[in-house]
């Protein structure tokens, strides 16, 4: 029984379902599937093997029940429409209630089991009595899921400064890690606003070539080292990290730029990242 990685509902989650009928389904195949969830819609992106689990955590399990129809399709556009009507009614609701959250999205899953009302909160809200009053607008059950700020830009936002959709809603599985020391090794400009994605962290695509970077600045003397070169001693001002040269001041005070193959030993390695004494 053939397995297929499957993307499916707004928060674009991964699973791991299964073709009953042996069916063969190709990459970005529409197909209806059965989640832990109810029914929804999914984006085939893979043959499940080996090595694609391995880079899943946790992935949902389910069946894919058939390739998307014109009629499913036509569905999904009416409970589109019918996802911005409860939008608004939600909206209404949480004014009327004077509930301290954001509404972020709602989602009407295929089958109609369910709605899920994504939100942003800084505290703990007490939602019984909205769940309550939309189980009854909406005549479904209702499930509140609390989201973060980059899940807020995985559902909302587009594209990015660099002009292409936004990673968080197109490749990445999960968000990762970023820090400023990420953005200073690569002297990407520190500047908030041109460092900072729409969720209004920092962009996760600092962190991709970071390992990188560091594997790089291991191989070179850390800043304020005395270094002996082919041209005598001297010591690193700076590192070109990507170019493999380094900046340095030799015994005459004169600053030039040197490979690192012409570094052939070091006296004595200074803190790295820290800026030498004038």
């Amino acid at each position: 029984m053939p397995k297929y990685v499957v993307r499916t509902g707004v928060m674009r989650a991964l699973g791991v379902y299964s073709s009953g009928r042996d069916d063969a389904y190709a990459r970005d195949a529409e197909v209806v599937v059965r989640s832990d969830r109810g029914m929804e819609i999914g984006c085939v992106l893979c043959e499940a093997t080996d090595e694609a689990r391995a880079q899943l955590k946790d992935p949902g399990q389910g069946q894919i029940l058939r390739t998307l129809t014109a009629d499913d399709d036509r569905e999904r556009f009416r409970l589109l429409e019918e996802a911005r009507r409860e939008f608004e009614v939600c909206q209404r609701i949480i004014a009327e209630q004077k509930l301290e959250m954001k509404l972020v999205d709602v989602e009407h899953i295929l089958g109609g089991e369910r709605v899920v009302v994504y939100y942003l909160a800084e505290n703990r809200v007490d939602f019984r009595e909205l769940v309550r009053l939309l189980a009854a607008e909406f005549q479904t059950r209702v499930e509140m899921r609390q989201i973060g700020v980059r899940d807020e830009a995985r559902v909302l936002a587009d594209y990015g400064d660099c002009g292409k959709p936004v990673c968080c809603n197109t490749h990445l599985v999960q968000m990762p890690p970023v820090s400023m020391k990420m953005a200073k090794i690569q002297k990407a400009t520190l500047d908030p606003t041109k460092i900072s994605g729409r969720c209004g962290r920092l962009k996760c695509c600092l962190r991709y070539e970071y390992d990188t970077y560091e594997s790089l600045q291991k191989e070179l003397p850390p800043l304020g080292s005395d270094i002996v070169t082919s041209r005598g001693r001297a010591r690193v001002l700076a590192q070109e990290i990507l170019a493999g040269q380094l900046l340095v001041e030799t015994e005459d005070h004169r600053r030039v730029m040197i490979t690192a193959d012409e570094v052939v030993t070091v006296l004595k390695r200074g803190g790295r990242g820290r800026k030498p004494k004038n």
